[in-house]
């Protein structure tokens, strides 16, 4: 039969037969490409942590062998600042129960607590000083008034209760209901400020309960005090009124002006002092 036929030739010898299909992907894959890899991420999620537990760990172990080593006990107290009205010695003794304690074990919030109990002390700030050392900064009260008859105002309006008031009577005198102390302070301050260059001062400042305000001033250079009856309310516009006034009219006659009244709407009173009684002239007496 003529024709082309077909016939299987074997491979030659030392050669391979050559895969052919599917067969030729699966052949050339290797086995460890098919296995399923193992996955390593919760170790690595794990690390950080472990890590941090055993280095907190060791750091709390070393701290606790070390502190009775860097604990000592307080050798040496400062007090620093401006002080006029109280002494480190009185500091020193109020504090005198704390110090039996260690540099780290030393209460320093009770001590600042104990510190601005004190009448004089507006602030104090208490802080550790290594290794055996507290430094203590103090802040005094500055009074600017008498709150009626116990107490001093500061400058922020607060009251303060030192036992030697005798010894501040110079101050001006402020009243008023007791929660009111800033707002009588805050007056008090405004009110100076506007009577200064008159070469007036203020001895008394008085906020009654149904809101109305009386102020004497301090004899001075202007002559003696005079009362000034404000009223309620526009404190800062009366005051304006009364300096316009007293700088045309009343000025060369203020030493025979007891008060002035501002509570009217458009001008103002003038209480006139009492004439002086005139001296009765002592009569001569004949000696032989």
């Amino acid at each position: 039969m003529n024709g082309a036929s077909l016939r299987h030739q074997p491979p030659a010898p030392g050669r391979k037969p050559v895969p052919r299909g599917a067969s030729r992907m699966v052949a050339k894959e290797p086995m460890s490409a098919r296995m399923p890899k193992a996955n390593f991420g919760f170790l690595k999620a794990l690390f950080w942590p472990v890590i941090l537990v055993v280095l907190g760990f060791g750091t709390y172990e070393g701290a606790q062998r070390l502190l009775p080593y860097a604990d000592r006990p307080i050798a040496k107290i400062s007090v620093q600042g401006d002080l006029s009205y109280i002494s480190p010695e009185a500091v020193q003794q109020r504090i005198t129960p704390y110090l039996s304690a260690s540099f780290f074990t030393i209460d320093l919030a009770g001590m600042r607590s104990e510190l601005e109990q004190m009448p004089w002390i507006a602030h104090a700030e208490v802080r550790r000083v290594w290794p055996d050392q507290v430094t203590i900064r103090l802040e005094e009260q500055l009074p600017v008034a008498r709150w009626g008859n116990e107490a001093l105002l500061n400058n922020q309006g607060q009251a303060f209760n030192p036992r030697e008031l005798a010894n501040y009577e110079h101050l001006p005198q402020l009243f008023g209901p007791q929660r009111a102390q800033q707002q009588v302070m805050q007056q008090y301050q405004a009110l100076s400020q506007m009577l200064r260059p008159l070469g007036f001062s203020i001895a008394r400042l008085e906020l009654r309960e149904r809101g109305s305000w009386f102020l004497t001033t301090g004899a001075g250079s202007s002559g003696p005090g005079i009362e000034l009856l404000l009223g309620r309310g526009n404190l800062v516009e009366k005051m304006r009124r009364f300096i316009a006034i007293y700088e045309k009219t009343l000025k060369e006659q203020i030493t025979n002006i007891a008060s002035i009244d501002l509570r009217y709407a458009n001008g103002l009173a003038v209480g006139w002092r009492a004439p002086a009684a005139p001296t009765a002239a002592q009569p001569a007496v004949a000696k032989n």
